[in-house]
């Protein structure tokens, strides 16, 4: 079950952009189909955007999805030909217009739009009189055949129709080059998706490639949903080289959004769990059932898979598909034709269909998971009713708590109108290399002047500041390559600098159209079907060399077996819809924008400031206010922020950064920095300070960051002031320290990097001989190129004495510089040490007993965020117990258990028995007081010489030492030094010895009970801490002083700090759960209960389970009361002290009455517990009577005379006695009615009525004996249900029922009982419980994931049940039984829960299944 926060539309400003239509300019059939098609005129972005591109001037069109931007950008080109052809123009067989699209499925997308309009102008043009020129559209991408290229050169089309890259191809190439010489107009859609990174550089020098090919400029024209700053994204767009500045038509990204975050049940945690994901996809299920087509968009292609799959589960997997960028051409197209055509009822997606393809009718759009940023999500939900007037509807399903306040931030900022801005790469010199060579090829013999080909790329507004030094270093690389053991490489232009010109040597063009293009080549292995040899799609290579003949994968929602992994390729065979045994696809995820990373800044901050004015409601109300949240999110939100600020004593903020240490069960420490800067920053943060600290203390951490953290994990040795940690890295410093830190030991950021840039330069090709390179080939002459230009890099770092020189090469620049700024956020990392430097980003350090909530996620980070090589399995942050949900009382958190301390110095504490064991005592402590209960024992060691004593030292007393330490206990009593015994060490020596059986301990103290000077005490302790024995910090109390602690003993009191909040219980398995319920409801043999009292304790955990009606007494009842007799359960109803009825309310139904029915749901219950059952089974709801018919003439005569018995109410409706009969068991089955006692139930479970002759009636008003009815008694309303002013105490009544009726509680017995009542309220209520010492908590039963609790007295009896024999027990029960927990605890398929069913047990599991449990 998912709760549904409501939805909130978001209303958008009106805006005005400028110019009115030119309708009147339109050729008459292009004015009539427009009129046809769009009767309601011109969107404000058509309008303005064809009033500027009609006058010819280069255009961006920013307007909301759905607004037309597309046909902004066509309509005038369309125009244009027709009145060109009207004007007698030759226009067929001629390019004119080139649309460029980010992505091919967009572009095969607009290709097919674009037909349709064509056609149907065409069509008007004719039914108007009119001749239409012929106009023609073609796809080029890289899925293009090449039959499709060869028919674009013959017979050129109007339109092309193609990706940045395919156009790169096309001006390089020597006849398409040609055919591009008559293009008048040039369309680049969703700009804001390349201009982030290097597709941008390299489309903007192809667009001034394409100009230099033209006969005339082409006008530019760009479109985009979401993008800032607008004047940045029209510079990339128009050059340097514009005649005229670009005209923007700015009609604003907002638009009205139907948006809503929904949650699983129960509390989210740092990993969801696997009930919670079901949850999710149970949800997802449901809306796709109310729509006609979702989209569910997730970050990463393994998710994407996964998800798919479970959904086909739930659906069908003929309605539900996968669609990502490693599936093969077929399959995405298929896929696009049966989105569009209605098929599929829902599709998983990644960033493939994010852009503005028209995908088809849908109506949703679900996001799982935070989409990392607010342009993304813009875009992602603006695929559902994509036209002008839909309402795009989204649905946000976080699935972790970081992700929740991270999709709170999220909304907060769609509601603020918040976008993520654009920031181009400057001037990145591996794509100047590449477009430099295929410029200089595409001329031909006649070359280039250096000087013009200077100014060209100059025009490209990422080069606009490109120096002529730096021009000219790339020249001379591609012109002179690089010199290796096999000869120079990556030489393909010849450079005269005494005339300044340049021209191509043989196979330069053939290298660039080979191997050109700005996206990196990642070396994913081709999936090919046997043995058909059909192209499945690819996989990320580094999974294909770990994966293994026989496993099985998914990849388009189908199962493959793999046959074998070759070079390159992945042979399969149809796994025939076996389960996957292995993942799809490694970790990959996306960062997190640095606007949406302030947004979450902002959010925390605010709720940082009510929590500590003690206003929780306060922050409540300011999250309601700021995003469209739920009361449920908006308590999660804030009771996660109030348990990690519990612990820090501030909430982690972009003005406030958190250095907190804790230790885990193995005694090694972990250092987490709370820096919610979002992950590049953050990587760079924690590569930084990995590398100081492996430098500090020669030894190579574990580290991971992510968005909201960084964590460092360190071994038992070591040791370090807190405070100092902010003080390892400096703004001024810090670029050199991450350099080295990428550079020894070797990151692979920049290994891959230096990969694709050898790849985008053309050092390294692609394809090489007509035949791709393989990657592992590519990787090698990568490595021969590294040592030729970076010869440190690549050496034996055994070798390498001090830091490594990075060589002034262009190449090597490059690399460094993206290594630094796409994997990592060198300056804004560099920023935020500048902020610590100058005070404006406050340090804040805390040593606490456990990792505070904000650390969960970091510290079960997936692979993709760790900074260092380890596997999963070896993460040292595997041993740190984490606390499962969030705590009631926040002030024991985080803090030492002065029991846990007082537990450890008893522990400690010397009390030496014989005079060896004070010997011993005394060698480790060197010196020490003397004690008088010792005395004895020290006067028979100086009997035999082996102890000796004296007075002296800082404190005057006097003072035992073993004879072997006699120079040690000089330097102590009289300051003596000597060469051997220095006293800084001596100091050490008996510090460390005393600190080892002392607990926290102050340094006056230390001074007592040493005999050390201060100075040598501050000494030895900073020796001490150096070499990471021991720890300061305020251990007993925070206000006190600075006390110091053995590190060894400090990590004891954690682990007792954290055993005595929770001490651990050996979990039973679900069978021996089983068994023990079966004992604990009474129903195993020698179980049962007797008598009255008996009964009530049997009603008392039973109550508020609904039964079928007639099996309470002969199945439930009897099996749990020996001698169960009716009479009994008639006292108890006659008395007033029990009642049945009808809790749950049924689904809405028609005014048609229910016939009586044994199976209508019932309950027993106590009549004082009556209030609190019915609104936890109700809440809100509430059973509706019939508006008109018996049962509503009953329920009114109900309502105004009482309680009636069945003959009073045939009168008081004139109704015959079966008719209110009918009604009264229509009430119950309603929830509406009950009676006084339970002969109601067994009259209609004994059909076989009875029938008496009534005596003759002589008077019409007497009415004698009627017979039996099968509704005896006297009956009422069910009483209306009180308006729930206290939900904490609703919540802890409801938890203490299902303690008392399970012994163990845990989500899938909770769900199992399906009260309204939110498991998370539940989970409190029962952390309340065990706070209060009434429960305690803990894992009780293995195989279930979550918060388990139990009473003490069910842990007892869990415990003798493990110790009770497996004897072959047969327990019978009915499956409408409260026991019938097959499906729910035990594993297997549910006996449905029909009176005519039973379930035997035997040992605890079905008998079907006991023999295969052995």
């Amino acid at each position: 079950m998912v709760s549904v926060e409501h939805p909130r539309l978001f209303p958008v400003p009106r805006v005005d952009p400028g110019a009115g239509a030119l309708g009147d300019g339109f050729h008459p059939a292009v004015a009539t189909w427009f009129a046809r098609r769009f009767p309601d005129g011109p969107t404000p972005a058509q309008r303005a955007g064809w009033e500027r591109i009609a006058r010819g001037l280069d255009t961006l069109v920013a307007a909301p999805t759905g607004s037309g931007k597309t046909l902004a950008g066509f309509l005038v080109c369309i125009d244009r030909l027709y009145r060109a052809h009207a004007r007698g123009e030759e226009v067929t067989g001629r390019a004119q217009v080139v649309y460029v699209s980010p992505l091919k499925a967009l572009a095969v997308d607009i290709a097919e739009n674009l037909e349709r309009p064509l056609r149907e102008i065409a069509e008007v043009a004719a039914e108007l009189g009119l001749d239409a020129p012929d106009l023609r559209v073609a796809v080029r991408t890289g899925d293009s055949t090449s039959g499709e290229r060869s028919s674009m050169v013959r017979r050129p089309p109007n339109f092309v129709v193609t990706t940045p890259e395919s156009l790169y191809l096309l001006v390089t190439a020597g006849r398409s080059r040609d055919v591009l010489r008559t293009v008048e107009t040039v369309i680049v859609d969703e700009i804001h998706a390349v201009a982030r990174d290097k597709r941008g550089a390299h489309l903007a020098l192809t667009l001034e490639r394409l100009e230099r090919a033209c006969a005339a400029r082409p006008q530019r024209i760009g479109l985009s949903a979401t993008q800032r700053p607008i004047e940045l994204v029209a510079d990339l767009l128009c050059g340097t080289g514009a005649p005229r500045p670009c005209a923007i038509v700015d009609t604003g990204h907002r638009r009205e959004l139907d948006l809503a975050l929904e949650l699983p049940q129960g509390e989210l945690e740092a990993v969801a769990s696997a009930e919670q994901v079901g949850d999710v996809l149970d949800r997802i299920a449901e809306l796709v059932r109310e729509h006609r087509t979702t989209l569910v968009f997730v970050n990463t292609r393994r998710l994407a898979e996964r998800l798919a799959h479970q959904l086909g589960e739930r659906l069908g997997d003929d309605v539900v598909a996968a669609h990502h960028g490693s599936l093969s051409r077929e399959r995405r197209h298929r896929v696009e034709s049966r989105l569009r055509a209605g098929d599929l009822r829902a599709l998983v997606a990644t960033a493939s269909l994010e852009l503005g393809i028209d995908v088809g009718p849908v109506e949703l759009v679900c996001q799982v998971g935070s989409p990392r940023s607010i342009a993304t999500f813009l875009q992602r939900v603006g695929r559902a009713n994509h036209s002008l007037r839909g309402v795009p509807k989204g649905r946000l399903f976080p699935l972790t708590r970081d992700e929740l306040v991270e999709s709170a931030a999220l909304l907060m900022a769609v509601v603020e109108g918040e976008l993520d801005a654009v920031r181009p790469p400057e001037a990145p010199l591996d794509i100047l290399a590449q477009q430099v060579v295929a410029e200089v090829a595409a001329v031909g013999e006649e070359g280039y002047r250096l000087d013009d080909l200077h100014d060209l790329v100059r025009r490209a507004w990422p080069y606009r500041d490109l120096s002529r030094e730096t021009f000219d270093e790339v020249v001379d690389m591609v012109g002179r390559g690089v010199r290796t053991g096999r000869g120079p490489r990556g030489a393909w232009l010849h450079v005269d600098r005494v005339n300044g010109e340049v021209r191509a040597r043989p196979g330069a063009r053939l290298a660039a159209l080979t191997s050109g293009g700005a996206i990196p080549e990642t070396g994913d292995y081709r999936v090919v079907l046997e043995p058909d040899e059909l192209f499945v799609g690819t996989v990320n290579e580094d999974w294909a060399v770990e994966s293994m003949a026989g496993d099985i994968f998914l990849l388009g929602t189908h199962s493959w077996q793999i046959r074998q992994v070759g070079p390159g390729v992945v042979r399969v065979v149809d796994a025939e819809g076996k389960p996957p045994t292995i993942p799809f696809w490694l970790g990959e995820a996306p960062g997190r924008t640095p606007e949406l990373s302030r947004a979450v800044s902002t959010l925390r901050a605010a709720l940082d400031r009510h929590l500590a004015a003690g206003d929780r409601e306060g922050a409540r109300d300011w999250l309601r206010r700021a995003a469209p949240l739920g009361d449920d999110a908006i308590d999660q939100i804030v009771d996660y922020v109030a348990a990690g600020r519990a612990v820090l004593g501030v909430v982690p903020t972009h003005e406030h950064l958190v250095f907190e240490r804790f230790f885990d069960e193995v005694d090694g420490m972990h250092l987490v920095v709370h820096s919610p800067y979002g992950s590049r920053v953050n990587r760079a943060l924690g590569l930084a300070l990995r590398k100081r600290f492996c430098v500090t203390f020669d030894f190579e951490l574990q580290a991971a960051a992510n968005d909201d953290a960084i964590v460092l994990s360190l071994g038992p040795h070591h040791s370090f002031p807190l405070a100092d940690v902010p003080r390892f890295l400096h703004s001024r410093t810090v670029r050199q320290v991450l350099q080295q830190a990428v550079l020894a030991p070797m990151s692979p950021m920049f290994q891959s990097r230096w990969r694709w840039n050898l790849n985008r330069s053309l050092l390294v090709l692609r394809w090489r001989g007509g035949r791709r390179n393989p990657p592992p080939i590519q990787r090698m002459e990568a490595d021969d190129l590294m040592a030729a230009l970076f010869p440190q890099a690549a050496a034996c770092q055994e070798n390498v004495s001090g830091p490594i020189e990075v060589p002034d090469h262009p190449i090597v620049r490059q690399t460094m510089h993206d290594t630094l700024t796409e994997g990592l956020d060198v300056d804004g990392l560099v920023d935020l040490l500048e902020g610590i430097e100058s005070g404006r980003v406050q340090v804040h350090v805390r040593d606490t007993t456990e990792a505070s909530a904000f650390a969960h996620e970091i510290l079960t980070a997936k692979p993709y965020a760790f900074l260092d090589d380890g596997e999963a399995q070896d993460r040292r942050t595997n041993a740190v117990p984490l606390r499962r949900g969030l705590p009631v009382d926040l002030s024991t958190i985080g803090r030492l258990d002065p029991e846990a301390i007082a537990r450890v110095r008893d522990e400690v504490a010397p009390a030496p028995g014989t005079p060896d064991e004070l010997h011993d005592l005394l060698s480790s402590l060197v010196v020490a007081p003397a004690r008088p209960e010792w005395r004895d024992l020290f006067d028979q060691l100086a009997a035999r010489g082996r102890v000796r004593s004296g007075t002296g030292g800082a404190g005057g007393g006097e003072l035992w030492w073993p004879t072997e330490l006699d120079a040690h206990a000089a330097v102590v009593l009289r300051g003596a030094d000597d060469a051997a015994h220095p006293r800084e060490q001596v100091a050490a020596d008996v510090l460390r010895g005393h600190l080892d059986v002392l607990g926290p301990v102050t340094a006056a103290e230390l001074v007592r009970r040493t005999g050390l000077a201060e100075p040598l005490v501050a000494a030895g302790l900073a020796a001490l801490e150096s070499e990471g024995t021991v720890l300061q910090g305020r251990f007993t109390a925070e206000d006190g002083e600075v006390e110091w602690c053995s590190r060894r003993l400090l990590a004891r009191m954690h682990a007792y700090s954290r055993r005595a909040r929770r001490r651990e219980v050996e979990p039973v398995t679900a069978r021996d759960l089983m068994r023990f319920l079966l004992r604990w409801q009474h129903v195993a043999p020698g179980t049962q209960l007797r008598g009255h009292h008996g009964l009530r304790r049997v009603i008392e955990q039973l109550q508020g389970f609904e039964v079928a009606a007639a099996a309470w007494e002969p199945e439930v009842l009897a099996r749990r009361v020996q001698g169960y007799a009716p009479s009994m359960l008639d006292r108890l109803c006659h008395e007033g002290e029990v009642t049945w009825l009808r809790l749950s309310v049924p689904q809405p139904s028609s005014d048609r009455r229910s016939s009586p029915n044994k199976a209508t749901p019932v309950t027993l219950a106590f009549r004082e517990d009556l209030t609190w059952l019915l609104q936890a089974a109700r809440l809100d709801a509430r059973p509706e009577p019939p508006a008109v018919g018996a049962t509503a003439e009953v329920v009114e005569a109900l309502r105004s005379k009482g309680a009636r018995f069945i003959s009073e109410l045939a009168a008081d409706t004139g109704r015959l006695v079966t008719d209110v009969e009918q009604a009264l068991w229509d009430g119950v089955a309603r929830g509406l009615l009950t009676a006084d006692g339970f002969a109601a139930i067994r009259a209609l479970v004994d059909d076989r009525r009875r029938t008496v002759a009534p005596t003759r009636s002589l008077s019409r008003r007497r009415r004698g004996a009627r017979g039996p009815t099968i509704a005896p008694g006297r009956w009422s309303l069910v009483g209306d249900v009180e308006p729930v002013d206290d939900r904490e105490g609703l919540a802890e009544a409801v938890a203490d029922q299902l303690l008392q009726r399970w012994g163990v509680v845990f989500r899938d017995l909770v769900v199992h009982e399906g009260l309204p009542v939110p498991w998370r309220e539940l989970q409190w209520a029962l952390r309340r419980f065990e706070d209060r010492g009434l429960v305690r908590g803990g894992r009780f039963v293995e195989g279930f994931s979550g918060e388990q609790f139990a009473l003490p007295e069910a842990v007892d009896g869990l415990k003798e049940i493990r110790r009770r024999p497996r004897d072959g027990e047969r327990v019978v029960v009915n499956a409408c039984d409260p026991l019938n927990l097959t499906g729910v605890v035990i594993r297997g398929p549910r006996v449905p829960a029909v009176r005519t069913n039973t379930v035997t047990f035997v040992d605890g599991v079905p008998e079907g299944a006991a023999a295969a449990a052995g």
